[in-house]
């Protein structure tokens, strides 16, 4: 059964940084995309940055130059290192991988930017 577990959440000030991490297990297959999408309250998930097993990267524009995906393919999991937080960076932040053409999801992780 795959399974996904993040963690690095956590409160921090705005322009802090945090590094968040997604472990894949479970998998017999190679991993394709990786990605994390966040939360907000009352808002749609939303896809944060997102990152192919070839290691070629997107994000979204709120986050381009603050935020950096990567992935280790041997070890199954991925990071995504975020920096120059601000308030409104504060939601849910979930992993997402497609491993052999299946969405799975983590059960997410808290990040609460915040003087």
């Amino acid at each position: 059964q795959v399974q996904l577990v993040e963690s690095g959440g956590g409160l921090v000030q705005p322009g802090g940084s945090l590094n968040l991490s997604c472990a894949v297990s479970g998998s017999n297959f190679g991993i394709n995309a990786m990605g994390w999408y966040r939360q907000a309250p009352g808002e749609q998930r939303e896809l944060v940055a997102r990152i192919s097993r070839a290691g070629s990267a997107d994000y979204a524009e709120s986050v381009k130059g603050r935020f950096t995906i990567s992935r280790d393919n041997a070890k199954n999991t991925a990071w995504m290192q975020m920096n120059s937080l601000k308030p409104e960076d504060t939601a849910v932040y979930y992993c997402n991988a497609i491993v052999d053409f299946v969405n799975y999801w983590g059960r997410g992780t808290q990040v609460t930017v915040s003087s």
